[in-house]
Protein backbone atom coordinates (compact mmCIF):
# COMPACT_ATOMS: atom_id res chain seq x y z
CA UNK A 1 0.00 0.00 0.00
CA UNK A 2 1.17 3.50 -0.42
CA UNK A 3 3.49 4.85 2.58
CA UNK A 4 4.05 8.23 3.24
CA UNK A 5 6.09 10.33 1.26
CA UNK A 6 6.71 14.17 1.03
CA UNK A 7 5.73 17.18 -1.20
CA UNK A 8 2.10 15.42 -3.26
CA UNK A 9 0.01 18.72 -3.24
CA UNK A 10 -4.09 18.10 -3.45
CA UNK A 11 -5.64 18.67 -6.71
CA UNK A 12 -6.36 22.42 -6.76
CA UNK A 13 -10.24 24.02 -6.89
CA UNK A 14 -10.48 23.63 -10.47
CA UNK A 15 -9.61 20.21 -11.17
CA UNK A 16 -11.60 19.27 -8.38
CA UNK A 17 -14.44 21.12 -9.96
CA UNK A 18 -13.66 19.86 -13.39
CA UNK A 19 -13.76 16.08 -11.05
CA UNK A 20 -17.13 16.99 -9.70
CA UNK A 21 -18.57 17.81 -13.26
CA UNK A 22 -17.27 14.06 -14.74
CA UNK A 23 -18.47 12.32 -11.81
CA UNK A 24 -21.69 14.18 -12.00
CA UNK A 25 -21.86 12.91 -15.90
CA UNK A 26 -21.19 9.57 -14.36
CA UNK A 27 -24.28 9.39 -12.08
CA UNK A 28 -26.64 10.58 -14.63
CA UNK A 29 -25.73 8.38 -17.06
CA UNK A 30 -25.67 5.22 -14.81
CA UNK A 31 -29.57 6.49 -13.86
CA UNK A 32 -30.55 6.81 -17.19
CA UNK A 33 -29.29 3.50 -17.97
CA UNK A 34 -30.87 2.07 -15.07
CA UNK A 35 -27.98 0.46 -13.38
CA UNK A 36 -27.82 -1.11 -10.00
CA UNK A 37 -28.69 0.58 -7.44
CA UNK A 38 -24.72 -0.56 -6.02
CA UNK A 39 -23.63 1.31 -9.22
CA UNK A 40 -26.01 4.37 -8.50
CA UNK A 41 -25.29 4.99 -4.55
CA UNK A 42 -21.06 3.65 -5.72
CA UNK A 43 -20.97 6.74 -7.94
CA UNK A 44 -23.29 9.36 -5.60
CA UNK A 45 -20.65 8.59 -2.85
CA UNK A 46 -18.16 9.20 -5.14
CA UNK A 47 -19.35 12.48 -5.80
CA UNK A 48 -20.25 13.43 -2.35
CA UNK A 49 -16.90 12.78 -1.95
CA UNK A 50 -15.59 15.08 -4.22
CA UNK A 51 -18.26 18.00 -3.53
CA UNK A 52 -16.84 17.76 0.50
CA UNK A 53 -12.77 17.68 -0.84
CA UNK A 54 -13.99 20.88 -2.83
CA UNK A 55 -16.10 22.97 0.18
CA UNK A 56 -12.81 22.05 1.61
CA UNK A 57 -10.91 23.64 -0.71
CA UNK A 58 -12.57 26.46 -1.82
CA UNK A 59 -14.77 27.46 1.59
CA UNK A 60 -17.85 27.25 -0.31
CA UNK A 61 -20.18 24.39 -1.85
CA UNK A 62 -20.33 23.50 -5.58
CA UNK A 63 -22.35 24.93 -8.23
CA UNK A 64 -22.23 23.54 -11.79
CA UNK A 65 -22.32 27.13 -13.87
CA UNK A 66 -19.69 28.93 -10.94
CA UNK A 67 -15.85 27.71 -11.80
CA UNK A 68 -13.41 28.74 -8.62
CA UNK A 69 -13.19 32.12 -9.29
CA UNK A 70 -9.47 32.38 -7.74
CA UNK A 71 -8.31 29.07 -8.25
CA UNK A 72 -4.77 28.81 -6.05
CA UNK A 73 -1.79 27.64 -8.13
CA UNK A 74 -0.02 24.53 -7.19
CA UNK A 75 2.24 25.69 -5.17
CA UNK A 76 -0.02 27.09 -3.29
CA UNK A 77 -1.95 24.21 -2.53
CA UNK A 78 0.34 22.80 -0.35
CA UNK A 79 -0.19 21.67 3.03
CA UNK A 80 2.00 23.78 4.65
CA UNK A 81 0.08 27.07 3.21
CA UNK A 82 -3.14 25.68 4.16
CA UNK A 83 -5.33 27.19 7.09
CA UNK A 84 -3.33 25.96 10.16
CA UNK A 85 -6.81 25.22 11.91
CA UNK A 86 -7.43 22.59 9.00
CA UNK A 87 -6.29 19.12 9.36
CA UNK A 88 -4.62 17.64 5.87
CA UNK A 89 -4.77 14.05 5.36
CA UNK A 90 -4.08 12.61 1.94
CA UNK A 91 -2.21 8.98 1.06
CA UNK A 92 1.15 10.88 0.72
CA UNK A 93 0.60 13.78 3.82
CA UNK A 94 -0.54 14.30 7.28
CA UNK A 95 -0.71 17.54 8.88
CA UNK A 96 -2.67 18.81 11.99
CA UNK A 97 -1.85 21.90 14.01
CA UNK A 98 -3.45 20.30 16.74
CA UNK A 99 -0.86 18.82 19.86
CA UNK A 100 -4.05 15.86 20.42
CA UNK A 101 -3.42 14.96 16.65
CA UNK A 102 -5.86 14.84 14.07
CA UNK A 103 -9.69 15.34 14.77
CA UNK A 104 -10.78 11.61 13.58
CA UNK A 105 -14.37 12.83 14.30
CA UNK A 106 -13.93 15.51 11.56
CA UNK A 107 -12.54 13.11 9.09
CA UNK A 108 -14.96 10.55 9.35
CA UNK A 109 -17.62 13.35 8.71
CA UNK A 110 -15.34 14.70 5.66
CA UNK A 111 -14.62 11.26 4.54
CA UNK A 112 -18.53 9.81 4.31
CA UNK A 113 -17.27 6.83 6.57
CA UNK A 114 -19.09 5.27 9.61
CA UNK A 115 -17.57 5.97 13.43
CA UNK A 116 -17.08 2.15 14.88
CA UNK A 117 -19.16 2.27 17.89
CA UNK A 118 -19.54 0.07 20.81
CA UNK A 119 -22.70 -1.62 19.05
CA UNK A 120 -20.39 -2.58 16.18
CA UNK A 121 -17.61 -3.87 18.52
CA UNK A 122 -19.90 -5.65 20.38
CA UNK A 123 -21.00 -7.66 17.45
CA UNK A 124 -17.77 -8.42 16.44
CA UNK A 125 -17.08 -10.00 19.85
CA UNK A 126 -20.56 -11.98 19.58
CA UNK A 127 -19.48 -13.12 16.28
CA UNK A 128 -15.72 -14.36 17.54
CA UNK A 129 -16.17 -15.45 20.81
CA UNK A 130 -13.44 -13.87 21.50
CA UNK A 131 -12.68 -10.51 23.75
CA UNK A 132 -12.07 -7.29 21.32
CA UNK A 133 -8.70 -6.31 20.48
CA UNK A 134 -7.63 -3.42 22.48
CA UNK A 135 -6.68 -1.22 18.88
CA UNK A 136 -10.99 -1.62 19.19
CA UNK A 137 -11.42 -0.95 22.87
CA UNK A 138 -8.99 1.97 22.34
CA UNK A 139 -10.63 3.83 19.56
CA UNK A 140 -6.97 2.96 17.39
CA UNK A 141 -9.49 1.49 14.83
CA UNK A 142 -12.04 4.11 14.78
CA UNK A 143 -13.93 4.03 11.38
CA UNK A 144 -15.49 1.70 8.77
CA UNK A 145 -17.20 1.05 5.86
CA UNK A 146 -20.04 -1.64 5.39
CA UNK A 147 -18.44 -3.55 8.45
CA UNK A 148 -22.13 -4.79 9.31
CA UNK A 149 -22.18 -5.99 5.65
CA UNK A 150 -18.59 -8.04 6.25
CA UNK A 151 -20.09 -9.79 10.21
CA UNK A 152 -23.45 -10.77 7.94
CA UNK A 153 -22.01 -12.76 5.88
CA UNK A 154 -19.66 -14.70 8.52
CA UNK A 155 -22.78 -15.31 10.66
CA UNK A 156 -24.18 -16.96 7.46
CA UNK A 157 -21.44 -18.70 6.94
CA UNK A 158 -20.52 -16.79 3.59
CA UNK A 159 -16.62 -16.34 3.44
CA UNK A 160 -14.71 -13.10 3.08
CA UNK A 161 -10.92 -12.51 2.93
CA UNK A 162 -8.28 -9.57 4.35
CA UNK A 163 -6.12 -7.78 2.06
CA UNK A 164 -3.26 -5.26 3.85
CA UNK A 165 -0.13 -4.20 2.48
CA UNK A 166 3.19 -1.88 2.77
CA UNK A 167 4.98 0.30 1.05
CA UNK A 168 8.22 -0.92 0.89
CA UNK A 169 10.29 2.62 1.62
CA UNK A 170 13.25 1.41 3.17
CA UNK A 171 14.66 -1.70 4.73
CA UNK A 172 13.86 -0.88 8.54
CA UNK A 173 10.53 -0.61 9.54
CA UNK A 174 8.85 1.75 12.39
CA UNK A 175 6.82 0.77 15.30
CA UNK A 176 3.83 2.20 13.28
CA UNK A 177 4.01 0.14 10.52
CA UNK A 178 3.40 -2.37 12.62
CA UNK A 179 -0.08 -1.27 13.60
CA UNK A 180 -2.37 -2.69 10.58
CA UNK A 181 -0.20 -6.02 10.39
CA UNK A 182 -0.77 -6.62 14.55
CA UNK A 183 -4.60 -6.14 13.86
CA UNK A 184 -4.85 -8.12 10.36
CA UNK A 185 -2.98 -10.85 12.61
CA UNK A 186 -5.86 -10.73 15.15
CA UNK A 187 -8.54 -10.73 12.43
CA UNK A 188 -7.16 -13.72 10.41
CA UNK A 189 -7.14 -15.58 13.78
CA UNK A 190 -9.95 -14.65 15.34
CA UNK A 191 -11.89 -14.90 11.90
CA UNK A 192 -10.07 -17.93 10.56
CA UNK A 193 -9.72 -16.47 7.45
CA UNK A 194 -6.95 -15.90 4.28
CA UNK A 195 -5.23 -12.75 3.94
CA UNK A 196 -3.10 -11.29 1.07
CA UNK A 197 -0.86 -8.91 1.79
CA UNK A 198 0.44 -6.13 -1.25
CA UNK A 199 3.70 -4.73 -1.25
CA UNK A 200 3.69 -2.20 -3.70
CA UNK A 201 7.90 -1.66 -4.79
CA UNK A 202 6.30 -0.71 -7.95
CA UNK A 203 4.81 2.59 -5.99
CA UNK A 204 7.72 3.29 -4.22
CA UNK A 205 10.18 2.68 -7.71
CA UNK A 206 7.59 5.79 -9.25
CA UNK A 207 7.55 7.95 -6.28
CA UNK A 208 11.10 7.34 -4.41
CA UNK A 209 14.67 7.73 -6.04
CA UNK A 210 15.10 4.36 -5.97
CA UNK A 211 16.15 1.56 -8.79
CA UNK A 212 14.10 -1.11 -9.29
CA UNK A 213 16.35 -3.59 -7.51
CA UNK A 214 16.41 -1.39 -4.42
CA UNK A 215 12.59 -1.53 -4.01
CA UNK A 216 12.25 -4.69 -4.59
CA UNK A 217 14.91 -5.65 -2.61
CA UNK A 218 13.22 -3.91 1.14
CA UNK A 219 9.90 -5.26 -0.15
CA UNK A 220 11.75 -8.71 0.64
CA UNK A 221 12.79 -7.19 3.47
CA UNK A 222 10.30 -5.91 4.97
CA UNK A 223 8.17 -9.00 4.52
CA UNK A 224 10.67 -10.71 6.83
CA UNK A 225 8.93 -8.28 9.57
CA UNK A 226 5.78 -8.61 8.22
CA UNK A 227 6.06 -12.68 8.90
CA UNK A 228 7.51 -12.33 12.45
CA UNK A 229 4.13 -10.93 13.30
CA UNK A 230 3.17 -14.49 13.35
CA UNK A 231 0.95 -14.56 10.08
CA UNK A 232 -0.39 -18.42 9.31
CA UNK A 233 2.05 -19.42 6.14
CA UNK A 234 -1.37 -21.62 5.11
CA UNK A 235 -3.64 -18.95 5.14
CA UNK A 236 -1.15 -16.08 4.25
CA UNK A 237 -0.18 -15.21 0.87
CA UNK A 238 2.43 -12.20 0.62
CA UNK A 239 3.29 -10.51 -2.64
CA UNK A 240 5.10 -7.89 -4.92
CA UNK A 241 3.68 -5.79 -7.13
CA UNK A 242 6.54 -6.11 -9.75
CA UNK A 243 6.18 -10.08 -9.75
CA UNK A 244 3.18 -11.12 -9.10
CA UNK A 245 1.82 -8.81 -11.84
CA UNK A 246 3.77 -10.61 -14.17
CA UNK A 247 2.70 -13.87 -13.76
CA UNK A 248 -0.96 -13.26 -12.93
CA UNK A 249 -3.48 -12.70 -15.90
CA UNK A 250 -6.28 -12.60 -13.38
CA UNK A 251 -4.35 -9.70 -11.40
CA UNK A 252 -3.56 -7.74 -14.41
CA UNK A 253 -7.06 -8.26 -16.37
CA UNK A 254 -8.76 -6.60 -13.32
CA UNK A 255 -6.34 -3.50 -12.77
CA UNK A 256 -6.98 -3.20 -16.54
CA UNK A 257 -11.12 -3.27 -16.09
CA UNK A 258 -10.44 -0.34 -13.13
CA UNK A 259 -8.13 1.87 -15.10
CA UNK A 260 -10.93 1.98 -17.90
CA UNK A 261 -13.68 3.18 -15.32
CA UNK A 262 -11.74 5.81 -14.10
CA UNK A 263 -11.11 9.22 -15.57
CA UNK A 264 -7.73 11.13 -15.50
CA UNK A 265 -9.61 13.89 -14.35
CA UNK A 266 -11.19 11.58 -11.29
CA UNK A 267 -7.66 10.82 -10.12
CA UNK A 268 -6.68 14.34 -10.61
CA UNK A 269 -9.43 15.53 -8.25
CA UNK A 270 -9.14 12.50 -5.58
CA UNK A 271 -5.02 12.23 -5.59
CA UNK A 272 -3.87 15.69 -6.87
CA UNK A 273 -1.82 14.17 -9.78
CA UNK A 274 -0.84 17.10 -11.91
CA UNK A 275 0.02 16.92 -15.71
CA UNK A 276 4.33 16.56 -14.67
CA UNK A 277 3.54 13.55 -13.08
CA UNK A 278 5.03 10.06 -14.94
CA UNK A 279 2.25 8.34 -16.41
CA UNK A 280 3.13 5.54 -13.43
CA UNK A 281 2.00 7.07 -10.92
CA UNK A 282 -1.98 8.14 -12.61
CA UNK A 283 -2.20 4.38 -13.28
CA UNK A 284 -1.23 3.32 -9.74
CA UNK A 285 -4.56 3.60 -8.07
CA UNK A 286 -6.02 0.67 -10.30
CA UNK A 287 -2.90 -1.52 -8.91
CA UNK A 288 -3.65 -0.97 -5.53
CA UNK A 289 -7.42 -1.41 -6.14
CA UNK A 290 -7.06 -4.89 -7.60
CA UNK A 291 -6.21 -6.92 -4.32
CA UNK A 292 -9.74 -5.85 -3.41
CA UNK A 293 -11.31 -8.66 -6.11
CA UNK A 294 -11.20 -11.95 -5.10
CA UNK A 295 -10.45 -12.78 -8.81
CA UNK A 296 -7.27 -11.39 -9.08
CA UNK A 297 -6.20 -14.27 -6.88
CA UNK A 298 -7.04 -17.25 -8.69
CA UNK A 299 -4.72 -19.60 -7.18
CA UNK A 300 -6.37 -18.97 -3.79
CA UNK A 301 -9.90 -18.39 -5.04
CA UNK A 302 -10.08 -20.09 -8.21
CA UNK A 303 -12.86 -18.05 -10.51
CA UNK A 304 -14.94 -16.72 -7.38
CA UNK A 305 -15.97 -13.21 -8.28
CA UNK A 306 -18.42 -12.81 -5.14
CA UNK A 307 -15.89 -13.13 -2.09
CA UNK A 308 -15.90 -9.82 0.30
CA UNK A 309 -12.39 -8.41 0.81
CA UNK A 310 -11.81 -7.01 4.28
CA UNK A 311 -8.84 -4.22 4.20
CA UNK A 312 -7.62 -2.91 7.54
CA UNK A 313 -5.27 0.02 7.07
CA UNK A 314 -4.53 4.10 8.48
CA UNK A 315 -7.33 6.33 7.51
CA UNK A 316 -5.07 8.13 5.21
CA UNK A 317 -5.71 5.07 2.45
CA UNK A 318 -8.94 5.67 2.33
CA UNK A 319 -9.15 7.85 -1.14
CA UNK A 320 -7.80 4.92 -3.18
CA UNK A 321 -10.36 2.02 -1.33
CA UNK A 322 -13.22 5.13 -1.72
CA UNK A 323 -12.00 5.07 -5.91
CA UNK A 324 -12.34 1.36 -5.60
CA UNK A 325 -15.66 1.08 -4.23
CA UNK A 326 -16.85 3.51 -6.69
CA UNK A 327 -15.70 1.21 -9.49
CA UNK A 328 -16.62 -2.18 -7.76
CA UNK A 329 -20.06 -2.27 -9.17
CA UNK A 330 -19.20 -1.30 -12.72
CA UNK A 331 -17.52 -4.23 -12.88
CA UNK A 332 -19.67 -6.47 -11.48
CA UNK A 333 -17.90 -7.29 -8.20
CA UNK A 334 -18.96 -6.08 -4.25
CA UNK A 335 -17.70 -3.54 -2.50
CA UNK A 336 -14.36 -4.01 -0.52
CA UNK A 337 -14.92 -2.93 3.10
CA UNK A 338 -12.62 -1.13 5.32
CA UNK A 339 -11.30 -0.72 9.03
CA UNK A 340 -9.22 2.52 8.94
CA UNK A 341 -6.65 3.29 11.79
CA UNK A 342 -5.69 6.23 13.77
CA UNK A 343 -2.01 7.77 12.62
CA UNK A 344 0.72 6.51 14.92
CA UNK A 345 2.34 9.89 16.20
CA UNK A 346 6.18 10.47 15.93
CA UNK A 347 8.14 10.96 19.02
CA UNK A 348 8.14 14.64 18.72
CA UNK A 349 4.63 14.82 18.84
CA UNK A 350 0.80 13.89 17.38
CA UNK A 351 1.26 16.48 14.62
CA UNK A 352 2.74 14.05 11.89
CA UNK A 353 3.04 10.47 11.73
CA UNK A 354 6.44 8.89 12.23
CA UNK A 355 9.31 9.19 9.34
CA UNK A 356 11.05 6.70 8.15
CA UNK A 357 13.80 9.74 6.76
CA UNK A 358 14.04 10.92 10.75
CA UNK A 359 15.68 8.12 12.83
CA UNK A 360 14.73 10.42 15.77
CA UNK A 361 11.06 10.33 14.85
CA UNK A 362 11.24 6.62 15.19
CA UNK A 363 10.93 3.45 17.23
CA UNK A 364 12.57 1.42 14.76
CA UNK A 365 12.45 -2.79 14.42
CA UNK A 366 16.14 -2.80 14.74
CA UNK A 367 16.63 -0.52 17.63
CA UNK A 368 18.55 -1.93 20.36
CA UNK A 369 17.25 -1.60 23.92
CA UNK A 370 19.72 1.55 24.79
CA UNK A 371 18.44 3.18 21.94
CA UNK A 372 15.25 3.00 22.77
CA UNK A 373 15.87 3.88 26.01
CA UNK A 374 17.40 7.16 24.45
CA UNK A 375 14.76 8.13 22.11
CA UNK A 376 12.22 7.82 24.65
CA UNK A 377 13.55 9.51 27.30
CA UNK A 378 15.46 12.06 24.93
CA UNK A 379 12.87 12.55 21.96
CA UNK A 380 9.57 11.77 23.19
CA UNK A 381 7.37 14.60 23.42
CA UNK A 382 6.00 15.32 27.56
CA UNK A 383 2.38 15.84 28.12
CA UNK A 384 4.06 17.09 32.10
CA UNK A 385 4.67 20.54 33.58
CA UNK A 386 7.72 23.13 33.54
CA UNK A 387 9.00 21.92 37.28
CA UNK A 388 8.20 18.99 39.25
CA UNK A 389 5.99 21.42 41.74
CA UNK A 390 3.73 22.56 39.09
CA UNK A 391 3.55 18.86 37.71
CA UNK A 392 2.37 17.68 41.38
CA UNK A 393 -0.06 20.08 41.77
CA UNK A 394 -1.51 20.27 38.20
CA UNK A 395 -0.71 16.93 36.81
CA UNK A 396 0.04 15.87 33.40
CA UNK A 397 -1.71 16.24 30.25
CA UNK A 398 -2.60 12.75 28.84
CA UNK A 399 -4.29 13.61 25.35
CA UNK A 400 -1.03 15.18 24.12
CA UNK A 401 1.68 13.20 25.88
CA UNK A 402 3.55 10.60 23.84
CA UNK A 403 4.97 8.51 26.08
CA UNK A 404 1.07 8.12 27.15
CA UNK A 405 -0.17 7.70 23.52
CA UNK A 406 2.47 4.77 22.96
CA UNK A 407 1.12 2.76 25.94
CA UNK A 408 -2.66 2.99 24.30
CA UNK A 409 -1.22 0.82 21.07
CA UNK A 410 1.14 -1.46 23.02
CA UNK A 411 -0.18 -1.61 26.84
CA UNK A 412 -2.40 -4.41 26.84
CA UNK A 413 -3.41 -4.38 30.69
CA UNK A 414 -6.81 -1.93 30.56
CA UNK A 415 -6.51 -1.60 34.04
CA UNK A 416 -3.18 -0.69 34.57
CA UNK A 417 -3.47 1.69 31.35
CA UNK A 418 -6.33 3.39 33.50
CA UNK A 419 -3.97 3.52 36.63
CA UNK A 420 -1.05 5.31 34.65
CA UNK A 421 -3.70 8.04 33.68
CA UNK A 422 -5.09 8.71 36.39
CA UNK A 423 -1.65 8.73 38.10
CA UNK A 424 -0.03 11.24 35.30
CA UNK A 425 -3.29 13.15 35.34
CA UNK A 426 -3.17 13.82 39.18
CA UNK A 427 0.70 14.30 39.77
CA UNK A 428 1.19 11.64 41.29
CA UNK A 429 3.66 9.84 38.69
CA UNK A 430 5.98 11.88 37.16
CA UNK A 431 7.13 12.20 33.15
CA UNK A 432 10.49 10.25 33.74
CA UNK A 433 8.36 7.72 35.38
CA UNK A 434 5.96 7.63 32.73
CA UNK A 435 8.87 7.33 30.05
CA UNK A 436 10.14 4.15 32.34
CA UNK A 437 6.66 2.33 32.22
CA UNK A 438 6.82 2.63 28.44
CA UNK A 439 10.16 1.54 27.76
CA UNK A 440 9.76 -1.13 29.86
CA UNK A 441 7.11 -1.83 27.77
CA UNK A 442 8.82 -1.08 24.59
CA UNK A 443 12.15 -2.73 25.16
CA UNK A 444 10.98 -6.69 25.15
CA UNK A 445 8.31 -5.81 22.31
CA UNK A 446 11.19 -4.57 20.30
CA UNK A 447 13.32 -7.42 21.49
CA UNK A 448 10.61 -10.75 21.01
CA UNK A 449 10.42 -9.09 17.13
CA UNK A 450 13.75 -9.30 16.39
CA UNK A 451 14.33 -12.71 17.89
CA UNK A 452 11.17 -14.09 15.16
CA UNK A 453 12.84 -12.07 12.52
CA UNK A 454 15.86 -14.06 12.82
CA UNK A 455 13.92 -17.15 12.68
CA UNK A 456 12.95 -16.02 9.16
CA UNK A 457 14.93 -17.43 6.48
CA UNK A 458 14.93 -16.60 2.63
CA UNK A 459 13.38 -19.94 1.93
CA UNK A 460 10.36 -18.41 4.16
CA UNK A 461 10.01 -15.55 2.76
CA UNK A 462 9.48 -17.19 -0.74
CA UNK A 463 7.28 -19.89 0.48
CA UNK A 464 5.08 -16.75 1.68
CA UNK A 465 5.49 -15.05 -1.24
CA UNK A 466 5.03 -17.87 -3.99
CA UNK A 467 1.23 -18.15 -5.51
CA UNK A 468 -0.16 -21.03 -4.38
CA UNK A 469 -3.63 -22.77 -3.04
CA UNK A 470 -4.56 -21.49 0.54
CA UNK A 471 -6.11 -23.47 3.67
CA UNK A 472 -9.60 -22.00 4.95
CA UNK A 473 -12.73 -23.19 6.05
CA UNK A 474 -15.18 -22.36 2.76
CA UNK A 475 -13.24 -23.92 0.17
Amino acid sequence: MADTANGKPPASPMELFNSIAAQGEIVRALKADKASKDEVDAAVEMLLSLKASYRSAVGEDYKADCPPKNPAPESDRDPDTMDPEEDFVDPWTVQTSSAKGVDYDKLIVRFGSSKIDKELINRIEQATGQKPHRFLRRGVFFSHRDMNQVLDAYENKKPFYLYTGRGPSSEAMHLGHLIPFIFTKWLQDVFNVPLVIQMTDDEKYLWKDLTLDQAHGYAVENAKDIIACGFDIKKTFIFSDLNYMGMSPGFYRNVVKIQKHVTFNQVKGIFGFTDSDCIGKIGFPAIQAAPSFSNSFPQIFKDKTDVQCLIPCAIDQDPYFRMTRDVAPRIGYPKPALLHSTFFPALQGAQTKMSASDPNSSIFLTDSAKQIKTKVNKHAFSGGRDTVEEHRQFGGNCDVDVSFMYLTFFLEDDDRLEQIKQDYSSGAMLTGELKKELIEVLQPLIAEHQARRKEVTDEIVKEFMTPRQLTFDFQ
